[in-house]
Order: C-alpha cells, then structure tokens, then sequence
C-alpha cells in the first residue's frame, strides 16, 4: 500500500538520523549465517577448553557441551524421535538445560520448554497441545509428569537432578533446592547414565536455519497459552542483535543469567547470546544478591540482564561495597515493579561504574529484543522522555501505529495498536489457525497493545490492551484464571482484574459468583485452594464472593466496573 510505504521511508529516515554512532546499521553474525548448533560445533573446534556454562564451581567447556548435546541428539534418536518432533523440556535453570537444548535441535527436533512452576493442569495441556511423547523432567517436579503420563500419551521420561551437575565442592551460596536430597524417579531414563552409554558422533540429521526449532509458550485472551512457532533463525537473529545492536558483546565476555532459561527472554541471554558470541554463561538457579555479588566479582562478569527491583535490593545491601562488581561493562534492566530512574542509575553507577539502561520492547511472538536504546543514556536523555520509553528498532524491524479495529494509519504522535515485524516474528501459533489469521496480517503482528511512535521516530509502550498483568515481572493473564476458576462446579461467573502492590507490581483480584447453594462451601479460601491445584503459585487470585457481576449486553464482564468495585 502506497501510504504505508511512505509512512515507512519517513518513519525509517527518522530513526536513521537517531542511530548511534557506535552501533552496527546491520546486525553482525560472529559466524555467518548458520544454525545455532553448527555455532556450537565451531566455538568447541575453536576454544575446546573455554567454558560455556560454569554454574555454582561446575565448568563445562563448549567441547563438553558439544559432546554431551551430539549423546543427548543420538539419545533422542534411539528413542524413536524423529525430525519436527515436540520435545518437552521441563527443567529449571541448570546445565542440562542447556545439553538438551542443543541436543534437540542437533536431532531436527522441536524444542518446547515448560514452565517448572506448573501445576499438573499447566502441565498436561502444553504436553498435550504439543504432542511430546518424550518429557526431560527434573527429579523434583517428575512426579506431575507421572501423574500425567497416561492421559497425554508420554512415551518416555528422562529425569536428571542438580545434582548431577554440582561439584562436591560447590561455589555458594546455593539455593535449598540445590542442597534437596535427589527424588528417585520410578519408570524413568537417568538422564546422564543413559549420555555415558551414547556415542559422541554428531547425529546425521539435516539440520536447516528455517526449521521449526521451539514452540515457545506466552499467554493470551483466550483463557489458555498459545505456542509460538519459531525457527533456528528467529533464534540466530535475536543472538546477533542483542551482540552488536542492543548490547557489545564478544567471546572475550562474562554473561551472568539468572532468569529463567524457559522464558524466552532468559533463553535469549542465558543460551542463544552466549553461544552467538563464543561468550561464557555464569548460570546461577535463581535470584539470589548475595550469589550474584559473588560470581561477579568471582569470574569478572562483564554482561548482565537484570530487574530493575534486583539492582535495587544489591544497592541496598550493607554488604555490597564489600564486593567488586566493576567488572561489568553492560547492565540492561527491565522495569516490572520498580521502574529505572534517574537516583537508581547514578546509585548503581556509583557502585559499580557502569551504567543501567532499559532492555527496551520485545515479545515472545518476536523473539524478544526488537527495539534498542542505546546512546540515550547522557543526561538521561531516555528517562525524560514519555514513558515507556523503547527506544528504536534493531536492524530490519518495523513498527507501525494501526487504528484499533481497523488498517488506518494514524499519524505519528497519535496512540493506537502497537505493530511489528521483524525476521524473526514467529510463522505462527501451534495448533491455533484462528488466532494466527488474527493476530499475522501481511506479514505484520497485530499486537493488540497499545503503542505510539513519536514525531522524532522512537517507539513507545503505553499498556497492555489485553489485560495482561504484571506480578514480580511475570505475565499473569485473566482470562486464564477465569478459565480456572470456571471449571469449579460451583461458580457460575468470574471476573479478574489486577490490583497495584508495592511488592509485587500487581496481584490478580478475581470477583467471582456462585451457586446459592454451595455458598456455604464455595468460600474464597475453597476457591484459592481450588486454583493452586491448576495454577502456578504467582497467578492465584485474591478471591472476592459477589452476588453478581457487572455485565454488557453482549454477556461480557464489564472490567471497569469490577476496578470500582474493588475500590
């Protein structure tokens, strides 16, 4: 369309003239165009003996880790695997994590990471929206998979545990769940017996950058989690901007990760960054200030990715002048709960002498990282301006502002539907033909955000028009506890809203209705009991018992009205 083509070329000359000197106009791929597993291969050819992950005093080089992902892919493969199979991984952070992964995509296997805070419900339905017959599963979340097993056609369980990869000496502090005594796994294949038993050849799968790679999970307004369908591509892609454009990093760095590598965000950072760039992975299992403080100073880690609350709770600690952590050179954080502001940078610049800037926009259905704010950090140029502040996009990605409910172009400077496409936007949402012709249209994602482009050309990100929440930074969605909450065999309606909370950013307030009759029964704490069965513990709702909810015409719950409610 013409118009959109002359909205493009004015919107991009804009941008252009906002690039930062320092950065790429085009994303630099260390090792050319090719798979992430043959990435891999060549840093294990090239630097055998680097390490690849080091995670509480356990090293593995990349030789290692090429070794062990080529057993893992032949393991796939006697099993009866087969290329474009799901394969579920339902790990937490640790290095196996990592030896599946490559092993799975080694094999021309589909990758589906799954949540390990799931509950059993959470569970079944991505096992069984995907089709894995074959769940890696840590041995303290195994028996869900158990539980499962028969209902959702399972063929094979592989169980490992923290232990199998923790040092007799390990570095600490370390979480308790580290120090939890193994859970034997009935009915199972010992993940790391079973690898010493596989040869180390690479297996003969044709392994192509355009093959279906991962189903990776977000929320959506339907009541249950869509898989997004990427590529090994859409993760090459992302590995590269985030090197060259969002961040500077080489094989000469220090990356500490410890958000979750099942999120797509913590699989960016804590697994595609690293192995783009030849880089080393500090793995820790979860937050900890103390933990991180020392590795940092430890290992001299130079990359980080971080909450904005974490970078808070570190500069408060009596004991963080005690720690060098002038080791890092680029801290990109992201603002749930707290937001970064002007005395937190100078704060945490103080204490470290690097500075804290946004890890701006981005989307499981993009692969996360698709705008980029540096350069505006002088004078805090990027916290002055309208907030939420995203910057510009990366090479070879375009915004654009839609009328919602219709393909009119508004003017920039004027608010409307966020949006995107970029190379790594996904082919589509597995199983759901339906919600990928809503939300894919010509090539374009409609994000159903709300989001505007300025007259200068930067992007920005003014709410969630779905109704996402946001609780300790993880997306909770409604319409999913609704869900929940409706196969209660006395509840007869539900509506959820998010309140504000200074400690977690928001909690999910669900109003719910109920038969007169189990009243008496039907309490809210049945009710909360009745969603921690079915709900990971971050999405269970404060339950709030009314006599009927506010509706439209049309049977729809009026949202506005349950906020006024509650107030």
């Amino acid at each position: 369309m013409r118009d959109e083509q002359s909205y493009l070329a004015h919107v991009r000359a804009l941008q252009g003239a906002l690039w930062p000197a320092d950065a790429p106009r085009d994303p630099v791929f260390p090792l050319g165009r090719r798979p992430l597993t043959d990435y891999l291969r060549e840093w294990a050819r090239r630097q055998p003996d680097k390490a690849a992950v080091l995670f509480y005093g356990r090293a593995v080089s990349y030789a290692e880790l090429d070794r062990l992902s080529d057993r893992f892919a032949n393991l796939l493969l006697r099993l009866g695997a087969r290329k474009g199979d799901r394969v579920a991984v339902f790990l937490p952070n640790c290095p196996q994590f990592h030896v599946c992964f490559f092993g799975i995509l080694k094999a021309g296997c589909v990758h589906v990471p799954v949540n390990p805070m799931f509950t059993r419900h959470e569970l079944a339905y991505e096992v069984n929206d995907t089709q894995a017959r074959i769940v890696i599963a840590h041995d303290q979340v195994a028996h869900l998979v158990a539980e499962i097993r028969g209902e959702c056609g399972i063929e094979q369980v592989i169980v490992t545990s923290f232990h199998d990869m923790l040092p007799q000496e390990a570095e600490g502090p370390l979480p308790p769940a580290l120090t939890a005594p193994r859970v034997p796994v009935p009915q199972s294949i010992d993940l790391m017996s079973a690898l010493a038993q596989e040869p180390d050849t690479a297996p003969q799968v044709d392994v192509a950058l355009d093959d279906i790679a991962a189903l990776n999970y977000t929320g959506g307004t339907t009541g249950m989690p869509k898989g997004c369908v990427h590529t090994q591509f859409d993760m090459l892609f992302t590995g590269a901007v985030m090197a060259s454009i969002s961040m500077a990093v080489t094989a000469n760095d220090v990356i500490i990760n410890y958000w979750p590598v099942f999120w797509v965000a913590g699989e960016d950072v804590g697994i595609i960054l690293p192995v783009v760039t030849g880089a080393t992975c500090v793995l820790l299992a979860r937050w900890d200030p103390a933990a991180y403080m020392l590795a940092v100073q430890r290992h001299r880690v130079t990359v980080s990715n971080m909450v904005v609350d974490n970078a808070v709770e570190i500069m408060g600690r009596r004991d963080a002048q005690q720690h060098d952590l002038t080791s890092l050179r680029e801290v990109m954080v992201a603002s749930f709960v707290k937001k970064l502001n002007p005395t937190f940078r100078q704060n945490w610049r103080k204490l470290t002498g690097t500075t804290l800037r946004e890890a701006a926009w981005g989307m499981t259905e993009t692969h996360s990282y698709d705008t980029f704010t540096r350069g505006w950090q002088e004078g805090d140029t990027d916290l002055k301006q309208q907030q939420i502040f995203c910057g510009i996009p990366v090479p070879q990605t375009d915004f654009k502002i839609l009328e919602f409910g219709s393909d009119r172009l508004l003017p920039l400077g004027q608010e409307g539907e966020l949006c995107v496409r970029s190379p790594s936007l996904l082919r589509g949402y597995w199983n759901k033909p339906a919600a990928t012709a809503e939300s894919l249209v010509d090539g374009w994602l409609r994000t159903g955000d709300i989001g505007m482009i300025s007259e200068r050309g930067t992007v920005h990100f003014l709410g969630r028009r779905k109704e996402m929440l946001k609780v300790k930074g993880m997306s909770v969605f409604p319409s999913e506890i609704e869900a929940a909450l409706g196969q209660h065999p006395a509840v007869t309606g539900s509506g959820v809203i998010g309140r504000a909370d200074e400690a977690r950013g928001q909690v999910p307030v669900a109003f719910v209705t109920v038969l007169p009759e189990h009243r008496s029964k039907a309490t809210e704490e049945a009710l909360a009991a009745f969603c921690r069965e079915r709900l990971a513990v971050y999405k269970i709702p404060e339950i709030r018992i009314v006599d009927t909810l506010p509706m439209t015409a049309t049977g729809k719950v009026k949202k506005e009205e349950l906020a006024a409610l509650y107030a």
